[in-house]
């Protein structure tokens, strides 16, 4: 079976990650060696942990996007979800360490920052952004909340080398007494790190227990239904997301004096239209209600 369109668009953007975030820990890493800058060495740290978080999301966007087999009828997309917990941790991880080590190299004497690494890092800036903005479209083009935590990482690192940036530089402009800016700054970055968490764990957690936060797509689903011949009318529609798929319950209405045949087929067209305008969507259950009920005279 061939991979899907979204699932390809996912995985190039987790080999884009992974490059990236393995090349930027090793810049880092000597840049903030050579340049006595310790808040940079925490940042090539959280590089480090970005490298094996990039390699659960594409372990988990590969799992997750398994045909559905005897043992799990809609598919393994809950897979993604629980990954997107596991890089959450990692995230969660990375503040710890940049936190520990800034508390502990406050209070340790050492050289000033290099000038220059101030170049390092404004590209470095320059680029993380740039490649936050490029895997987070790319999450909402698949639907992928897996993704969308890895585009945070690039995010988070962006910050934590902001921070860098503008804790190098007040120690580079106050001098002597300023040295452990930098340290001040990361210390910050990691407690922003952890908001970010939260924001990552939040929809992946509604994901898990099925919570209602998709009206907008409902109200398309609706539009789309009752542009379908037979369909009168729509009822309860119930959506939850596995993957990168929504699954669809639909309750629609039909004229209460056709047959069940009738009816039957209203219901495969109904389904086959919403797949066809909709491919976001995976599983379409229809329920058909008659529109006049007439109980007992």
């Amino acid at each position: 079976m061939t991979k899907s369109a979204n699932e390809e668009i996912a995985i190039k953007a987790t080999y884009f990650s992974i490059f990236g975030n393995t090349s930027l820990a090793i810049i880092k890493g000597l840049t903030g060696y050579f340049g006595h800058s310790y808040a940079l060495i925490a940042d090539a740290t959280e590089s480090t942990t970005d490298i094996f978080a990039s390699l659960l999301v594409l372990f988990g966007l590969k799992y997750s996007n398994r045909a559905a087999d005897k043992n799990h009828p809609y598919g393994h997309g809950r897979a993604e979800p629980l990954i997107t917990f596991l890089v959450v941790g990692f995230l969660i991880t990375s503040a710890t360490i940049i936190a520990y080590e800034s508390i502990l190299n406050i209070g340790k004497p050492h050289e000033l920052p290099e000038s220059w690494i101030l170049y390092v890092l404004g590209a470095i800036i320059i680029w993380k952004e740039i490649s936050f903005r490029i895997v987070m479209q790319k999450s909402k083009e698949t639907n992928s909340s897996s993704l969308k935590a890895d585009a945070w990482h690039h995010r988070s690192d962006s910050i934590t080398s902001v921070a860098a940036f503008i804790g190098i530089s007040i120690a580079l402009i106050l001098g002597k007494g300023y040295e452990a800016a930098d340290d001040w700054a990361a210390l910050f970055a990691s407690g922003f790190i952890l908001y970010n968490s939260y924001l990552i764990f939040r929809p992946a957690l509604g994901e898990i227990m099925d919570e209602h936060v998709y009206d907008d797509l409902i109200d398309e689903i609706r539009i789309v239904s009752h542009q379908v011949e037979g369909v009168i009318d729509t009822e309860k529609c119930f959506i939850r997301k596995s993957g990168m798929k929504y699954h669809v319950d639909l309750h629609a209405t039909v004229d209460a004096n056709i047959t069940v045949k009738q009816g039957h087929e209203i219901s495969h067209l109904l389904k086959d239209t919403l797949r066809l305008k909709m491919p976001e969507l995976g599983h379409v259950l229809i329920h058909i209600e008659p529109n006049e009920y007439k109980g007992e005279e």
